[in-house]
């Protein structure tokens, strides 16, 4: 048995637990173990190397991916399929472990639906794929945002000022919910919930007429204005799978806060320092346990499928299911988080 294993889309910590996870896993099996470099476009451009054990060791802390990865979509171009399905012949693949979010795990669900054998890893550090509770990287990623509130804090009150803290975020508010409730942010701003700039000055104003004279705002980089009905972002570009580049909306929102309230604000953009360093605990443990799974599901030939977390039990759901749609907060979580706000 020979298995090919990939990551695709945005790194996240995680990646490399769960990579040597399936190494460990196939060569205690007696499986070969293929690692195909640079997502998707390494089996387009056939760049792989082998792994093993002795590659897999070390690894388990490190953040981002030892494979390399990229937002390459076979599906993008005519012949793209034809490569990647004629390569991982080539190469001589019995099947193939993606590791992504819902972009990579399409292109996995796509190549399953023409004969090649796929199994999903879910990794996602915006958490918003349906089929499953939690996806690794999210949790490291909101600590990531906690810290920076926290350090955050004390220069805001220093300086009396109001710090507007852009996170990532698309369709999805998880990262803004959970690491602004974590971190005491005083209003949260997410893609679920539209919201006006009137409103948003209204709280930071009664901050003030309480003596709090300094406010830490958490946006979503995919939150939505109410009154222009749309994302705010500075770039058109596109990647390849037709999503935008966000990013802006925390220095506009800063702008706004300046000119209705008065109150100075300075706008953070906390960006790939969300995707880096090490893992935390709980993503380590989480991306071994799918890499495990994912390994048991290619002995059973059980393909098609992706792992996933559901309560605290790892089980397996088709890859349509697992890509079919956005999973966005629960909004009992971001109730939760406004009885902190101003």
């Amino acid at each position: 048995m020979k298995i090919g294993i990939l990551t695709g889309g945005g790194d996240c910590p995680g990646l490399n637990p769960a990579i040597r996870a399936v190494v460990k896993k196939s060569v205690k099996s007696g499986y070969e173990v293929i690692g195909i470099r640079d997502g998707w476009k390494g089996l387009i451009e056939l760049n792989y190397k082998n792994l093993s054990s002795e590659t897999a060791s070390g690894i388990l802390h490190l953040g981002g991916t030892i494979l390399g990865t990229s937002r390459t979509n076979p599906f993008a171009t005519a012949d793209g399929p034809q490569k990647v399905i004629e390569n991982i012949h080539r190469i001589g693949l019995d099947a193939l472990v993606a590791i992504g979010g819902d972009d990579t795990l399409g292109v996995a669900y796509k190549l399953y639906g023409k004969g090649v054998n796929t199994i999903g890893i879910p990794k996602t550090i915006d958490n918003d794929l349906s089929a499953t509770d939690f996806t690794f990287g999210f949790d490291s990623a909101v600590n990531i945002v906690m810290n920076a509130l926290d350090n955050l804090h004390s220069t805001a009150e220093s300086h009396h000022r109001v710090l507007v803290v852009e996170v990532m975020g698309r369709h999805a508010g998880w990262i803004a919910t959970y690491g602004g409730l974590a971190g005491g942010a005083d209003y949260i701003l997410v893609p679920e919930k539209p919201f006006t700039i009137d409103e948003v000055c209204s709280s930071i104003k009664r901050r003030h007429s309480v003596g709090k004279t300094f406010s830490i705002i958490v946006v979503a980089e995919g939150a939505v204005l109410a009154e222009a009905e749309k994302i705010i972002t500075k770039d058109i570009r596109k990647d390849a799978f037709g999503h935008a580049m966000l990013g802006g909306i925390g220095k506009f929102l800063c702008e706004e806060i300046e000119k209705k309230t008065g109150y100075e604000c300075r706008d953070v953009v906390l960006g790939h320092l969300q995707r880096g360093g090490s893992p935390t605990a709980f993503d380590r443990i989480l991306a071994t346990r799918y890499g495990i799974a994912a390994v048991e599901l290619i002995q059973k030939k059980d393909f098609g499928k992706m792992v996933a977390l559901r309560g605290n039990q790892i089980v397996a759901v088709s890859l349509e299911e697992g890509i079919k749609r956005s999973k966005t907060i629960d909004m009992d979580i971001y109730e939760i988080a406004s009885t902190f706000f101003g």
